[in-house]
């Protein structure tokens, strides 16, 4: 089959529940064949993840997460606001969380976190020449330690019980490929 005969059409949408962080939304769709199925899309806002670099060390975040239940330590990152854009998302969830600033963001890829589930799309930042000087302003639920942690051992311990986040580890794939074009 071509590409194009892959594709699905959504013929119709309903919001199920809405809750402070997506909304349950059912799609009706068509395939190419015309068969028909409704499908459950989770509709959030992109969420954005810096990559902070300090000399030979990244600075993380340690935070509780509920679905782990447990501790994990990870980039600093959240949901862009609406009237942002990725970029200013990125700056802003790196200063919420570490109370640094980078003089230099960039942008090292795109991605959606779970296409067969989520809407949304998760954007990784390298953030260089860092500035501290800020103070951390968290969301009135959001507790989390921020830590410098070596580079070499991030890279150890990645996708092990300390480092569970799977977003985590594409994002350190981005910047590993970046780095690798140096």
């Amino acid at each position: 089959m071509k590409d194009s005969d892959l594709i699905w059409k959504e013929t119709s949408s309903e919001e199920i529940l809405e809750t402070p962080v997506f909304k349950v939304t059912k799609a009706h769709s068509v395939s190419p064949l015309g068969q028909e199925g409704d499908y459950i899309v989770l509709k959030a806002r992109d969420w954005a993840t810096v990559i902070p670099v300090l000399d030979d060390d990244f600075l993380m975040v340690k935070q509780w997460r509920h679905g782990h239940q447990g501790l994990s330590v990870e980039f600093p990152g959240g949901v862009i606001e609406s009237d942002e854009s990725p970029e200013e998302g990125a700056r802003r969830e790196l200063m919420e969380e570490t109370g640094f600033s980078a003089g230099r963001l960039v942008h090292l890829g795109t991605m959606n976190p779970n296409p067969a589930l989520f809407s949304n799309r998760f954007h990784v930042f390298l953030a260089e020449d860092l500035h501290a000087g800020g103070k951390q302003s968290l969301d009135h639920d959001e507790f989390l330690n921020y830590i410098k942690i070596p580079k070499a051992e991030v890279f150890a311990k990645m996708g092990g019980a300390e480092y569970p986040h799977a977003l985590m580890v594409a994002a350190l794939e981005l910047y590993r490929q970046h780095e690798s074009k140096k």
